[in-house]
């Protein structure tokens, strides 16, 4: 039961990635693919109404992970308290940037939230890189089953460590790179012209840095966390999840290369999906590894919620999962295709 709710937590957390990544990528790109006011309307359009939605993955995540991990989320949220509320008023201001940012037809006003709209999809794809890094990492739980954690303290990644440290900046780096990639890459499905060729030549020099750096963070994890590795390999899950990732590399490979725009983004969701399940499998069961002392990581199964809660759950929530599914299905059908700037209704600029 514990693995099944494990899994679950995991999906969902995936689910998000992928499809608010590609939101999240295009809006760090929104002053590079984007030069003119029309040209970043267009980005706009491209995201359409779903980036709200997408939220409600994350959404789902939480609530999946009060219901069956409540110890875990406690200590985590406690402990992550300062890089929770940058989380939260990095998403007010992504979204207020949005709805605000055409109330006045006035050329400085539509910059500052051009420009509020770019750094805060940034500033998203750090933290959540961030706090990647620190999951892989860990944090400084002690005998109590608790954490307080500052910014950063010297750098370090054994003992009381922070926040940033060397190895987490690196993932942060990592990660905001591929979503951005990930961002051009939707953004080469969805736009024509001038964005269209801008995020093609941006997809491809992004994809090819964001290789290199996972050489690095690759290399990195192995002197941080070495288990990581010894787990994957014992794994034929994280065996599997290696494989989606090197047949999404294939996919992106031979669809920039070419006007395989589909296959290309494709490629792209599979090489998200493939490193998050392949990190997953290999960290279970252990949820926050201590860094003080493995006696004192938090594990899956010392986390978890009662059996009975665990089953009783199980009734309800294949149910918001099929409403949650027929909803987004309604919307992809709804806005797939090319964006056309001039028959878009959103309200921006």
């Amino acid at each position: 039961m514990v693995e099944l709710w494990f899994g679950l937590l995991c999906f969902l957390l995936t689910v998000f990635v992928v499809l608010d990544g590609w939101n999240i990528g295009a809006g760090a790109l929104h002053l590079i693919a984007g030069k003119t006011a029309s040209e970043r309307r267009e980005i706009i359009a491209a995201i359409g109404p779903s980036w709200s939605w997408h939220e409600v993955w994350l959404v789902a995540f939480g609530g999946t992970f009060l219901l069956a991990f409540p110890k875990v989320m406690a200590t985590s949220f406690a402990g992550f308290y300062l890089a929770l509320w940058l989380v939260l008023w990095s998403f007010i201001l992504r979204g207020v940037s949005i709805e605000v940012g055409g109330h006045i037809h006035d050329r400085l006003w539509q910059s500052w939230w051009d420009f509020v709209f770019a750094v805060s999809n940034v500033l998203l794809a750090v933290l959540f890189g961030a706090a990647l890094g620190n999951v892989i990492r860990g944090v400084p739980i002690d005998e109590s089953s608790k954490f307080s954690i500052s910014l950063f303290t010297d750098f370090g990644v054994r003992g009381r460590v922070g926040i940033l440290d060397w190895y987490t900046v690196s993932v942060a780096v990592f990660t905001t790179v591929l979503l951005s990639a990930h961002g051009a890459t939707y953004l080469r499905l969805k736009t024509i012209g001038r964005v269209h060729q801008r995020s093609e030549r941006l997809a491809r020099w992004l994809w090819a840095t964001a290789l290199v750096l996972f050489a690095v963070i690759s290399l990195e994890t192995w002197v941080v966390r070495p288990a990581l590795y010894e787990a994957m390999i014992e794994r034929p899950l994280a065996w599997l999840a290696i494989a989606l990732a090197v047949a999404g590399v294939w996919a992106l490979v031979t669809g920039l290369r070419g006007t395989a725009e589909s296959r290309t983004f494709a490629g792209s969701c599979a090489v998200i999906v493939g490193l998050l399940a392949g990190a997953a499998v290999s960290v279970f069961p252990v949820m926050l590894h201590s860094t003080l002392g493995t006696e004192h990581s938090m594990t899956a199964y010392n986390g978890a919620a009662p059996a009975h809660g665990l089953a009783v759950a199980l009734i309800w929530w294949p149910v918001a999962l099929v409403l949650a599914l027929a909803y987004f299905t309604v919307i992809m059908r709804n806005y797939r295709g090319k964006v056309r700037p001039a028959e878009d209704t959103q309200g921006f600029y």
